[in-house]
């Protein structure tokens, strides 16, 4: 009897430890709602205090945006927003995507992608990206692949084309490698995915069931790296968590949103990635209403 309390409680117990843990902001903006259920990722990198190698670049950052929709009825849709999207920031005009998060962290970056998509953010989930090498680390190492030799300063990947198991300190490099990648952040964007999937694939129920020092190894990994919304719980994050894995799977979509350029310079800001204005709006409407077919959209054009 003592035996089977323990093994009811535990999963009880782990899972109010855990929502007691998680590291909120308020982030939402508290527009009307649309259809469906939106998550907005966002991973950041807070250079020069630690968080992460220092690459000369001061200040909090945000190099990963996501947006994750799962509709009412279609598949489910990851979509990511390449930093450098020409947009309008609310109460700062044209600029580049990242700059929203600068200027105003998760509030403006919400408004910003709100405005940008035309969906409203139910949820909010940053990581930091210093905590990679620990969740990864936490679940002892993931498979990655690459089909190309990488040795890149900057983010500190050194990579032999094929796959290979790698620790913590391997996947954040994994993750952050741009400049070394033809694809710049259309791919980095492919392997941070990737990299999320490998994660996820390793902390399945059935083989955490049998692992309960894994498990808390994997929760303070977890929620010590992530910060949500104000509203989110860990059943949010559970439910995150499947919509990713649907996203990722035969019946979701991947990708990003139709892009025009991806080197346009419309003054005082440099290099910019413009989506194109024609196909993005009714690009959005589609995947708010599930309407698009599962697979692949977007990417660089010509490719």
């Amino acid at each position: 009897m003592l035996l089977l309390v323990a093994l009811l409680a535990w999963p009880v117990g782990l899972l109010v430890w855990a929502n007691g843990k998680i590291q909120r902001t308020d982030a939402l903006s508290g527009a009307s709602g649309t259809a469906g259920t939106t998550y907005l990722l966002a991973g950041s990198d807070a250079r020069g205090d630690g968080g992460v190698a220092e690459d000369g670049t001061t200040g909090q950052r945000t190099d990963t945006i996501l947006v994750l929709h799962v509709p009412a009825s279609g598949p489910t849709a990851l979509i990511s927003l390449p930093r450098d999207t020409y947009v309008e920031v609310p109460g700062n005009g044209p600029a580049k995507l990242n700059a929203a998060y600068a200027w105003g962290g998760a509030p403006l970056l919400v408004q910003t992608v709100e405005g940008l998509t035309g969906l409203t953010v139910d949820h909010y989930a940053e990581i930091g990206m210093g905590g990679v090498e620990q969740i990864v680390d936490a679940v002892d190492g993931v498979n990655l692949c690459y089909d190309a030799d990488v040795n890149d300063p900057d983010s500190g990947m050194v990579w032999t084309a094929g796959c290979h198991d790698v620790d913590g300190t391997q996947a954040l490099a994994f993750a952050r490698m741009r400049k070394s990648d033809p694809q710049g952040d259309v791919g980095r964007a492919l392997r941070q995915r990737q990299l999320i999937g490998a994660v996820m694939g390793k902390v399945s129920p059935g083989a955490l069931a049998v692992r309960p020092g894994q498990q808390v190894s994997l929760v303070d990994a977890g929620t010590a790296a992530l910060t949500t919304d104000e509203d989110a719980s860990i059943v949010d994050l559970g439910r995150l968590a499947l919509a990713f894995k649907a996203a990722n799977g035969t019946d979701g979509i991947t990708g990003t949103p139709p892009i025009s350029s991806m080197d346009y310079r419309p003054g005082d800001i440099g290099s910019t990635v413009l989506l194109d204005p024609d196909l993005t709006p009714a690009f959005f409407a589609d995947i708010r209403d599930g309407a698009l077919p599962a697979g692949e959209v977007g990417g660089i054009p010509g490719s």
